[in-house]
Parts: structure tokens; C-alpha cells; sequence
């Protein structure tokens, strides 16, 4: 077979779920006008050309991926821009194994996504909009990990954040939609702006945007400084591209927009959590793994900020109540983790939990508004209880994504969690003792919020269809459903009930990788050749042998079995077994504990149920920040400076106006002698002037 992949089928693949969002977008909507706006025909054409989009695309990679293992790659230009100078803005697609991966995963979640709000959107005035707006961020999300070159891969970058925002602020009648997609946007601002500066710096010393040059000059770039100080160049420009991560994959403190962004119906919620726009920034550290790992500084700045994210951001979904708002919390966790591996050079493990912690935290994202629509748009989890025997596809598939989401030895994410603590227990990188206490107390922690999630929802006693006790942390879930007057979660005798097949069957789909990926995919990805074939740089994806975690893990390894079995004798297993235990005891035993607890330390509840205040902060510090220095701006600025000049100097001309008016008398011979006068001053001006 050839060794190059087909330029045209790979063109397809991101343009499928394109063509699928143009159709939704401008034919099913009010945007042109047309009479599919609305009705049952327009919505079966909105689903079924974006749900056909994004299968073709999910077709096409697994084909693509398959290729790729045999040997095939393609790295090239497919459109040429614009050239200034010597310098050339391309269109082109790198497809390696790194790539085909996320590809795969992209389309996979979006396709199950697609699917399941065909069930849960049904009765919602902006369905036809809603599928073109998920087509279209599965669009972006694809044109970002299939890039050659900085261009583009920052016109995904902002193509992903732009969709968010749309699909964050989707139900845009509700105040807080539009203050939660804002927060994103702004949030997003920040880390972007440090993104472009590390773009900006590799381009001003590489010259080039193409990755392939830009990583072949990188040991000439890292022998330079930056101006001004004593700085490696290479480290600035790291730290810089890592802090557009902190932005995209909400790490501490860049983290605030993410819980926030669940104001958004749930099947974005799965999508942008899962498989899209927080995982952009972990691919594109590990995509950039040559340059980072010339930069020991760099790695401890990301070894240090994904182990704060990983601990405290865990501390966080002990104390929500609102079930989607838990499972928000722990992908701020799990992207600490995956954080973690990427500051500890250990790349591989970085993105293989990347995979593994896509399908099950889509599948708990699913499920929560499986669980959603059964208690009629209730989502307040001390209003749940019991339903395990009216939900049971949910509730199995749940708890298939729980014992993942812990690391329970058999499951997915037990393969990827487990090697990111070995290789950081194993790591010098300074910031990795830190990191190290981080990863094992967060093993205790997401054991206890997931369980306390699993418990409250699906046993122990039946709380719905009672007058609710938490009305105000009740939230809504649909926009007709967005008034006051319209009651949210069961009535009295009301009982929950399954959701329909197309809401169930994309849970199912997603528990079996949630169960089987970790150990099919284990050995190859890293252990095995899966990332040895590079196109970018040296025949390799990922360089990390300087600091020897990887080397460390591999000697130790024999298989996925024998390591499923060694994880049942070590402290992470009894650390998340006692957080199991612990939940169970709170939650099912003693449920008086947890009120106790929170009345004697009610100091510490209120810190965590305000979120560390790093709200109020932000508010106070940057927003009255800003406030001030735009009413300083419009005050001195604009008021006292630009009109008070104008406005003064127009005050200047009628004062003269006024002086000279007086000489204005209208008599011919006061006119003659001023002329004489002036005759005369000026005679003694040149006269004078001779004279010298």
C-alpha cells in the first residue's frame, strides 16, 4: 500500500460534519427565510444531514487509522493562503498516529453525542440550531488536530472557542446562559492572547509557521535569549503556548468559565468536556513535545499548575449538589492529570488518558441527562434517590463510568491514571513531590464525590415527587422550561422512567470503551510502536527519554493483565476503595455525618461552595479593574481631555472673537488709522531689522 494517505479523502473528513452544519444551519433555521424552519421535516433533515456528516467523518478516520498503523502518513500543504516574504500561509494536514488517534475520538463522542439529542433535545424551539452548531464545533475541533502549521492550528483554536461560546449561551433567553458563554469567551481571551505570543516569538526565530521547520530549528532556539533578560527564548515561548492551554483546558487559574459552561444543554456539555475543546490544549503541549522538552522550567510550571488544578479542583465537587456541576468538576481533575503527565515528560500517558477519559466522562455527561430527563429537568441530586430500579440502563452505565472515572484496576481509566502517578512518582522534574501528593490525595477525592454522586442518585431512599427542600439550586434544562411558573422535577406520586433508545444506546456504546480501551490499547500506545512513526519530527511523536519516567515505566511493564492485578495491592487502589467506602457510609449509613461535618467546619464549606471566591476575585480585582480604568479613561480621557480641548478650544476663539469684535466700530477713519498704525510698526520692524 502506499505510504501517503489520499489528500482528498482526508479533506472530506472535516468537511463532512461542515456540510452537515451548513444544511442544519442555513436551510432548517429562520436564518434564510425558508418554510424547514420549522416543523417535523426540517428537524429530521437537520439531524440526518449532520448526523450523516459526522458518521462519514468517524468512517473515514477509522480507515484513516488503520492506514496509519500500516505505515501511511501525509504531511503537506492542501491550500495555500497567502505568502509575505518568505513567509507562507498554508492550509495543510499532518496525519500520524497522534493524529488519526484524536481524530477517531473526535468523531467517535460527537457521532454518539449527534445521537443522543435526537432524545434529549426533542422538544426544544432550537433544535434544527443546536445540531448545526455541534457539527460545526466537531468541524473546528477536527481542522485544530489535523494541522500542520500554527495558522491553522490557531484558526481552530479560536473556531472551537467561538462554537463555545454559541453553544455555552445556546438557551440566550436566560441571564445566565449569556453571563456563563461571556466568562468562557473573556477567560478564553487571556489564555489566547499568551498563545499568539508564543506563536509570535517561535515565528520571529524560526521563521516559519510549517511545525516540521519550526521544530527542526529547535536546537538553534534553544541556545537563545530573550532580550532583556537571561531567559531562554525557547522557555518564553513555551510557557506562553502552555498558558493558551490553561485558557482552553481550564487549568488553575484559567479554570473559572468551565463550570460555569453547564448553563449549556448536556450533550455540549459531554462534547466540550469530553472530546473537543478542553482536550485541545493537552494535545497541543504533547503535539509540541520537542520544543517543551528542552525546557526544564516549562515542564515544572506545568507539572505545578495541573497538580494544583488536579487536588483543589477535586476539593470543589465534594460540595455541588447539582449533578451535572459534580461531573463538571471532576474533568477539571482529570485534566489536572493529564497535566500532570505532560509536566512530567511523560507525553504518551498524558494523551492516552486524553482517550480513556473521553468515553467515560462522555458517558457520565450522558448519563446525568439520561438521569436529567427522568427527573423532569430536575438536576438537584438530594431531590433523587432510588433510581436504580426505575432507570437501569442509566444507572449500569453509570456506574460503569464511575468505577473508570476512580481507576478501579480492569477499566479504562485505571491504565492511564495508575502510569500517570507511577511516572510522576518516578519524575525529576522540579515540582514533582508536589505533584506526586497531589495525584494520590486526588485518588481519595474523586473516589468520594463520584460515589457520593452514584449513591445519592441511584440509591438509599426515594426523595422525588416531595415538595423540594433545595428549590434554588434547582436548574432548568430547556428553554420553554426557563419560567418561573414552570415546575421542575417530579410530582407528587410521579415516578422516573428510562430514557428513550437513542439516549440509551450512545450510553451503551460509550461503556464499552469506558471498559475495554485502557487494556486493548495499553501495550501499543506506550509500550509499542503506536507513537514511534512521526512525520513532524525525526521519526518520532513524542520526545521524552531526557528525563526517563517513560524508560522507568516500560521496565516494569508485563502486561496488561499482570498490571490490572497488581493495582488490587497498591495504595491507590485502598485510597479509592476508602473513598468508595466513605461515601457509602456517609451517604447510605449516616447521612446526619455530612450535616454535622458541614456545620462544625462551616468556614471550610463556605470557601469550597464559593469556589475559593476566585469569582468574586476575578470580579472584583479584573472586572472592577477594568470598570475603573474605562470610567478613569471616559472621565479624564475622554470628558476632561478630548472634549475639554475641543470645548476649550472653541471657548479660546469666541473669547477672541469678543476682543476683536470691539475694534469692528464701522467708521472709515478709525479703519485709516489703524492702517497707519500698522504701516508704521511694520516700518520699524524692517528698519530695525536693516540695522543689524
Amino acid at each position: 500500500m502506499s505510504n501517503t494517505l489520499n489528500p482528498t479523502l482526508l479533506l472530506a473528513i472535516p468537511l463532512a460534519p461542515l456540510v452537515g452544519a451548513i444544511i442544519a444551519g442555513l436551510f432548517c433555521t429562520k436564518f434564510l427565510g425558508l418554510s424547514l424552519s420549522e416543523g417535523r421535516a426540517g428537524r429530521t433533515i437537520s439531524h440526518s444531514a449532520t448526523i450523516l456528516g459526522v458518521a462519514i467523518s468517524f468512517v473515514l478516520s477509522a480507515m484513516t487509522l488503520v492506514d496509519v498503523l500500516n505505515g501511511a502518513s501525509f504531511n503537506a500543504t492542501v491550500y495555500e493562503w497567502m505568502t509575505v516574504g518568505s513567509l507562507k500561509m498554508e492550509i495543510g494536514f499532518l496525519v500520524d498516529s497522534l493524529t488519526a488517534m484524536m481524530m477517531c475520538v473526535v468523531t467517535f463522542v460527537s457521532l454518539m453525542v449527534h445521537i443522543y439529542t435526537i432524545g434529549y433535545m426533542q422538544d426544544d424551539p432550537g433544535y434544527n440550531r443546536f445540531f448545526s452548531y455541534i457539527s460545526l464545533f466537531t468541524f473546528s475541533m477536527l481542522m485544530l488536530v489535523m494541522s500542520n502549521n500554527f495558522l491553522q492550528l490557531f484558526f481552530g483554536w479560536e473556531a472551537v472557542g467561538l462554537v463555545s461560546y454559541l453553544l455555552i449561551g445556546f438557551w440566550y433567553t436566560r441571564p445566565t446562559a449569556i453571563f456563563a458563554n461571556m466568562k468562557a469567551f473573556l477567560v478564553n481571551r487571556v489564555g489566547d492572547f499568551g498563545f499568539i505570543l508564543g506563536i509570535g516569538l517561535l515565528l520571529a526565530y524560526s521563521g516559519s509557521l510549517n511545525y516540521t521547520d519550526v521544530f527542526a530549528a529547535r536546537d538553534q532556539l534553544a541556545t537563545v535569549i530573550f532580550p532583556g533578560t537571561d531567559w531562554m527564548m525557547l522557555t518564553v515561548a513555551c510557557i506562553c503556548l502552555f498558558i493558551g492551554a490553561m485558557g482552553k483546558s481550564a487549568q488553575f487559574p484559567l479554570h473559572v468559565w468551565l463550570p460555569d459552561s453547564m448553563e449549556g444543554p448536556t450533550p455540549i456539555s459531554a462534547l466540550i468536556h469530553a472530546a473537543t475543546m478542553v482536550t485541545a490544549g493537552i494535545f497541543m503541549v504533547g503535539r509540541m513535545s520537542p520544543l517543551f522538552e528542552l525546557s526544564d522550567m516549562a515542564l515544572s510550571f506545568i507539572i505545578v499548575i495541573g497538580s494544583i488544578t488536579a487536588l483543589f479542583m477535586g476539593f470543589l465537587g465534594i460540595v455541588q449538589n447539582d449533578i451535572k456541576r459534580v461531573v463538571a468538576y471532576s474533568t477539571l481533575s482529570q485534566l489536572g492529570y493529564m497535566t500532570v503527565a505532560l509536566g512530567a515528560s511523560a507525553y504518551q500517558i498524558g494523551v492516552f488518558h486524553l482517550m480513556t477519559h473521553a468515553f467515560f466522562k462522555a458517558l457520565l455527561f450522558l448519563a446525568a441527562g439520561s438521569v436529567i430527563i427522568g427527573m423532569h429537568h430536575d438536576q438537584d441530586m438530594r431531590n433523587m434517590g432510588g433510581l436504580r430500579k426505575y432507570m437501569p440502563i442509566t444507572w449500569i452505565t453509570s456506574l460503569i463510568g464511575s468505577l473508570a472515572l476512580i481507576g478501579t484496576p480492569f477499566f479504562a481509566g485505571f491504565y492511564s491514571k495508575d502510569l500517570i502517578i507511577e511516572a510522576v512518582k518516578h519524575s525529576t522534574i522540579p515540582g514533582s513531590g508536589f505533584a506526586y501528593f497531589a495525584v494520590m490525595a486526588g485518588v481519595f477525592v474523586t473516589a468520594f464525590y463520584s460515589f457520593r454522586l452514584y449513591f445519592l442518585v441511584f440509591h438509599g431512599e426515594e426523595r422525588f415527587g416531595k415538595p423540594h427542600a433545595h428549590p434554588e439550586d434547582t436548574h432548568h434544562e430547556t428553554e420553554e422550561d426557563a419560567g418561573d411558573d414552570h415546575h421542575h422535577g417530579l410530582a407528587p406520586g410521579e415516578k422516573p422512567h428510562e430514557s428513550p433508545w437513542v439516549v440509551t444506546l450512545p450510553l451503551v456504546l460509550l461503556a464499552i470503551p469506558s471498559i475495554f480501551i485502557g487494556a486493548w490499547a495499553i501495550e501499543p500506545m506506550l509500550f509499542g510502536e503506536f507513537f514511534k512513526n512521526g512525520v513532524a519530527f525525526k521519526d518520532v511523536i513524542f520526545v521524552a527519554d531526557s528525563h526517563g519516567a517513560m524508560a522507568t515505566l516500560k521496565e516494569h511493564f508485563h502486561g496488561w493483565l499482570a498490571l490490572g492485578l497488581h493495582g488490587f495491592m497498591t495504595p491507590v487502589f485502598a485510597l479509592a476503595l476508602a473513598g468508595v467506602v466513605l461515601a457509602w457510609f456517609f451517604y447510605m449509613k449516616r447521612p446526619d455525618i455530612p450535616a454535622a461535618i458541614q456545620k462544625k467546619f462551616h468556614g471550610i464549606y463556605t470557601l469550597l461552595d464559593n469556589k475559593y471566591y476566585m469569582d468574586r476575585f476575578n470580579e472584583v480585582v479584573f472586572g472592577g479593574g477594568a470598570r475603573a480604568l474605562g470610567t478613569g479613561l471616559w472621565k479624564g480621557g475622554d470628558q476632561r481631555g478630548i472634549d475639554g480641548l475641543v470645548n476649550g478650544s472653541a471657548r479660546v476663539v469666541g473669547w477672541i472673537a469678543n476682543v476683536t469684535r470691539l475694534l469692528q466700530s464701522g467708521y472709515i477713519y478709525h479703519y485709516a488709522f489703524a492702517m497707519i498704525l500698522g504701516v508704521v510698526a511694520l516700518m520699524t520692524i524692517f528698519v530695525t531689522l536693516g540695522s543689524k
